[in-house]
């Protein structure tokens, strides 16, 4: 089982790259940060773009695995964002993963200036973004006719490090995701549920996502071992960081659910992640070795 973290892109570079630097060497999986124009708590603070935090991580680091989780259509283009990410997968020599998502409700959603949208608009689109990213990461030539993101005699040359593409991580609560993800993603990330049960808990919650996921997956003739399967502690108010223990215990009952990658954040003073320093450091090595003998 592997362990990765999240690292905000709050800090200027000076700090930041310790981050970067220190959650390699941990050996952690992957570093992965939020495609936020700015996020929750943070509005009025600090808050730098994915894509060159990103490519300076690459340039800092040489084995840590690279990636947004997630990045969304809120606002992005599928042809630029690949370029960009074409460029993080030349940069890191191949570490890129990209985390795609149908993006959050919240102030930047709208912040361009388009009126927000509608659950059904938001998945059409999540659907033809994850699709248009999935081709235009592989072709180094690419039309697209969708209504939301066309594209005319593209050109993606020279094409990806890693072959046929980098992988694509979908972030997939309900059927249509998962099914959308058991198509197209190489794997899934669930956060928990964005809208808890009064009659289940968060891990009940999930398990219901993984029994959809494995159906989607028969449904294409895909074994459910294809599937590399994330969990991100975001949602849900479980509380793996509040000791060592309570990591240990909840890495185990997710584990036995079949998630081979757990993810965690980096921590952020004077925010929601403000967690105990030193449970962080030891969840990342002493932790992270422990769980790793559990495959």
């Amino acid at each position: 089982m592997r362990l990765s973290v999240v690292i905000l892109p709050t800090p200027r570079w000076s700090e930041a790259r310790l981050h970067w630097t220190h959650a390699e060497g941990f050996g952690l999986h992957a570093g992965y940060t939020y495609d936020h124009l700015s996020w929750r708590s943070f509005r009025d603070k600090a808050w730098f773009n994915m894509v060159p935090s990103l490519v300076a991580a690459a340039s800092v680091t040489s084995t840590i695995r690279l990636g947004p989780l997630v990045t969304t259509p809120n606002f992005r283009h599928p042809l630029v964002l690949a370029k960009d990410l074409l460029a993080l997968d030349d940069v890191s020599n191949g570490r890129t993963i990209v985390g795609v998502g149908s993006g959050g409700t919240g102030f930047d959603a709208t912040v361009l200036g388009h009126e927000a949208w509608s659950a059904d608009e938001r998945h059409r689109r999540f659907e033809e973004f994850t699709r248009a990213l999935d081709q235009l990461l592989r072709e180094q030539t690419s039309t697209l006719d969708g209504p939301f993101y066309p594209v005319v005699d593209s050109r993606q040359v020279p094409g990806p490090v890693q072959l046929p593409r980098p992988p694509i991580i979908l972030s997939a609560l309900g059927p249509k995701s998962l099914a959308l993800a058991a198509e197209v993603a190489d794997g899934w990330v669930s956060f928990g549920s964005a809208t808890p049960s009064r009659d289940r808990s968060t891990e009940e919650e999930v398990a219901l996502q993984v029994a959809k996921l494995d159906e989607e997956l028969d449904r294409q003739g895909r074994a459910a071992s294809s599937m590399q399967r994330l969990l991100l502690d975001f949602e849900g108010g479980e509380e793996p960081l509040a000791s060592f223990d309570s990591f240990i215990d909840w890495a185990g009952r997710y584990h036995a659910l079949g998630f081979d990658e757990l993810v965690v954040h980096w921590p952020v003073a004077d925010s929601p992640y403000d967690y105990d320093r030193a449970v962080f450091e030891r969840v990342a090595t002493e932790g992270h070795a422990q769980i790793a003998g559990w495959d």
